[in-house]
């Protein structure tokens, strides 16, 4: 856990432009599709676990304007981009932001009326414990929305694809933010995560239910949607 706060304390003034860049965009496409699934819930309450930027924290805020969201991320460096786009567009009072991790009480019992993660929960330390602790957090009948990378399964796109977050992800994720070996994690990091089927057992073991998976970009992402039992 600690490693990984470091790590991302230390790239944090260049992820987002990373982030854009080294996805041509598409990131942010996946993420408006999150936003516009967790509006159709007409939420008040939204806990927005591994915030990092607050890219999702401020596109929901923006989009969905009944809503109040909470931030929440390890990462104090990451925070601190967040703090200054939250106040850039003037979303303080309806956007707040802590420092803390999803395995720890960040919220009161069944308190938010939907739980968001976008390319977090592979870096949760101990999965099973921190999704059910995002169940706790949720209302009977709330709703966890995830948005994470996956493995692509399509033969030659599939190998394009390991060629491309292997080889030339991390050459150019480490010249830019002066730390190759965050970029060689991160890669590691999506091959070590649960396939889809996978996750969805676990997700149904913490305590969910409706637990559904949607393919993004060829099965580079996945958004994971899910029902508090």
């Amino acid at each position: 856990k600690e490693e990984v706060r470091a790590m991302f304390d230390n790239i944090a003034p260049a992820y987002d432009r990373l982030n854009h860049t080294l996805s041509l965009s598409v990131d942010r496409i996946w993420r408006r599709r999150v936003v516009r699934i967790v509006g159709r819930l007409h939420p008040r309450r939204v806990l927005d676990m591994a915030t990092g930027t607050g890219d999702l924290a401020v596109m929901m805020a923006r989009s969905i304007p009944e809503a109040h969201i909470k931030g929440v991320d390890l990462s104090e460096g990451m925070l601190d981009v967040a703090r200054r786009k939250v106040a850039a567009r003037g979303l303080e009072e309806r956007v707040t932001l802590e420092a803390g991790d999803a395995e720890t009480a960040v919220a009161a019992a069944g308190s938010v009326d939907v739980v968001t993660v976008a390319f977090g929960v592979r870096n949760f330390g101990d999965l099973g414990r921190g999704l059910a602790e995002l169940s706790r957090a949720l209302r009977p009948g709330g709703r966890i929305v995830i948005l994470e990378f996956s493995t692509p399964t399509m033969p030659v796109f599939g190998r394009l694809y390991d060629w491309y977050s292997h080889r030339v992800l991390p050459r150019i994720g480490g010249w830019l933010s002066h730390d190759r070996q965050a970029y060689d994690y991160l890669p590691r990091s999506v091959d070590e995560f649960p396939q889809p089927e996978e996750f969805l057992t676990i997700l149904a073991a913490a305590g969910f239910r409706d637990c559904r998976a949607r393919s993004q970009s060829f099965g580079i992402a996945q958004i994971y949607t899910a029902e508090k039992c």
